[in-house]
C-alpha cells in the first residue's frame, strides 16, 4: 500500500498505515491519497466504510473487465482507466478504480502492472498545482494514463507502417511470419481501441460544469489538454485499423497477382511441352507417314519440335507470360 497527505498544497507524510486515513480525511484542509493492489473484499468493506462509498461502486471493483467510464453518486466519483501491459508481445491492459471525493482520492490496481512511480513522480514535478487537492491528483493520474496509451499508439502506428513497406519488398518474406505480425498488430490494435474509445466519454464527463467535485477553473485547461490527447489516441488508433486493413487487402491482392503469373508460366509452359509430344505422338503411330524408316524424316521431326518449342517461347515472352 501507497499513502500520501497533503496539507494546503504541501506534502507533509507518506508511507504512512491506512488505517489512520480516517483521521486524516476529516480534515477538510488535507488531501489524501492511498493505493491498493489486488484488495480482498474485506479490505474493500472496510475503506468503503470509512469513506462512504456506494455499494455499486464497491461491487465493480470487485467483477473485473469493467469499461472506462465515470460513475457520478452523492458524495463521490467512481473511475475506471486502463493501463498498458506488455506480456511477451500482447497487449495486456491493466485496470485501475479510481474512488474521487472532496479530499481523499483512492487508487485500485488490478495487478503491479501498472507502475505508479511515474505518477508520483509526475505530481511531485508540478508541486505547484497540489494546492488543487484531489483535482491535481487526478489529473496527474489520467495524464500518466493517455500519455502512456499515446507512447503505445505511436510504437503500433510504426510498426504498421513497416509492415505495409515490407509488402513491397525485394526479397521475398516468409507469409507465415507476415501473417503472425499482422494478426498481433490487429489483435493489439483492437485492444488499445475498447479501452482508448471510451476514454473520451471519461473525460467530457470531468470537463462537465454540472458536477462540482473535480470542478476547478485553473485545474480545467490541464484536463482539456489530457481530453485533447485522448481524441488524438482514439483518431489515431482508428487510421492504424484502416491502415491494417489495407495492408491485408494489399497482401490479398498480391498473392492473387501472383498466384495468376504463376498460372500463366504453368500454361505456357504447358503448352510448350504439348506441340512436341504432339508431333512425336503422331510420328509414334502405327501408320506410314512421310520419312518412315528415313534419317531425314527424324531429322525433319526433331527440327520441327525445335522451331515450334522456339516459336511458342518467343511469342509467350513477348506477351509477358513468360
Amino acid at each position: 500500500m501507497r499513502t500520501r497527505l497533503y496539507r494546503n498544497g504541501v506534502l507533509e507524510k507518506e508511507g504512512f498505515p491506512i488505517e489512520d486515513v480516517s483521521d486524516y480525511v476529516g480534515d477538510p484542509e488535507n488531501t489524501v491519497w492511498f493505493d491498493l493492489c489486488s484488495p480482498t473484499p474485506d479490505d474493500l468493506g472496510v475503506i468503503g466504510e470509512e469513506l462512504g462509498l456506494h455499494e455499486l461502486a464497491v461491487e465493480d471493483v470487485l467483477n473485473d473487465h469493467q469499461r472506462p467510464k465515470v460513475d457520478i453518486y452523492d458524495n463521490h466519483l467512481f473511475i475506471t482507466v486502463y493501463g498498458v501491459h506488455f506480456d511477451e508481445g500482447r497487449l495486456d491492459p491493466v485496470e485501475v478504480n479510481i474512488f474521487v471525493t472532496r479530499n481523499a482520492l483512492v487508487t485500485v490496481r488490478q495487478s503491479d502492472h501498472f507502475d505508479l512511480r511515474e505518477v508520483t513522480r509526475r505530481w511531485d514535478g508540478a508541486s505547484r498545482l497540489a494546492g488543487h487537492g484531489v483535482t491535481f491528483l487526478l489529473h496527474g493520474l489520467l495524464d500518466y494514463v493517455v500519455d502512456s496509451q499515446f507512447e503505445l499508439v505511436q510504437d503500433l502506428d510504426a510498426r504498421a507502417e513497416a509492415l505495409e513497406e515490407s509488402l513491397f519488398e525485394d526479397r521475398v518474406r516468409d507469409g507465415r511470419q507476415l501473417q503472425r505480425e499482422m494478426y498481433e498488430l490487429r489483435k493489439n490494435t483492437t485492444k488499445l481501441r475498447k479501452i482508448t474509445m471510451p476514454m473520451r466519454e471519461v473525460l467530457g464527463t470531468l470537463l462537465r460544469r454540472d458536477q462540482d467535485l473535480v470542478a476547478d477553473p485553473v485545474m480545467t485547461p490541464y484536463y482539456e489538454d489530457v481530453h485533447d490527447h485522448v481524441l488524438r489516441v482514439t483518431e489515431w488508433v482508428e487510421s492504424i485499423r484502416d491502415m491494417l486493413a489495407n495492408v491485408r487487402e494489399t497482401r490479398l491482392a498480391q498473392q492473387g497477382f501472383r498466384l495468376n503469373e504463376i498460372m500463366k508460366r504453368v500454361t505456357s509452359w504447358a503448352a510448350i511441352i504439348a506441340v512436341p509430344t504432339m508431333i512425336t505422338g503422331f510420328y509414334g503411330q502405327n501408320v506410314p507417314y512421310p520419312g518412315e524408316g528415313q534419317a531425314w524424316g527424324f531429322w525433319f521431326s526433331t527440327v520441327l519440335v525445335a522451331v515450334t518449342s522456339v516459336g511458342l517461347y518467343s511469342v509467350f515472352k513477348k506477351k509477358d507470360w513468360l
